[in-house]
């Protein structure tokens, strides 16, 4: 079973950048939709971004849109997610997450089987 790890979170003021990384070990990984989550305190966990298996289909959520990009290397099990113009509304904890089935892509967090143990993201006003 493939087993994330996320790296990249801190702290970070309006208008500024981070760079979310997902590695991935273990199978399978390729033939599986990646996304990114967040959970603010007192707030669901929300599907911020999702990329197919193979890299050529994308979701975004309305509020990040513009701003987000997420992105895949299958060849070294990586998933990214670069957030520019951040916003304090952005403040949350950021998940990666594997999708149970394969080669299909949904954004209900019940989709995903596997998850990593999140990053903080804090931007300050």
């Amino acid at each position: 079973q493939v087993q994330l790890v996320e790296s990249g979170g801190g702290l970070v003021q309006t208008g500024g950048s981070l760079r979310l990384s997902c590695a991935a070990s273990g199978r399978p990984f390729s033939t599986r939709a990646m996304g990114w989550f967040r959970q603010a305190p007192g707030k669901e966990r929300e599907c911020v971004a999702a990329i197919s298996w193979s890299g050529s289909n994308t979701y975004y959520t309305d509020s990040v849109k513009g701003r987000f990009t997420i992105s895949r290397d299958n060849a070294n099990y990586t998933v990214y997610l670069q957030m520019n113009s951040l916003k304090p509304d952005d403040t949350a904890v950021y998940y990666c997450a594997s999708h149970r089935a394969p080669y299909v892509m949904r954004t209900t967090t019940t989709q995903y089987g596997t998850w990593g143990q999140g990053t903080q993201v804090t931007v300050s006003p």
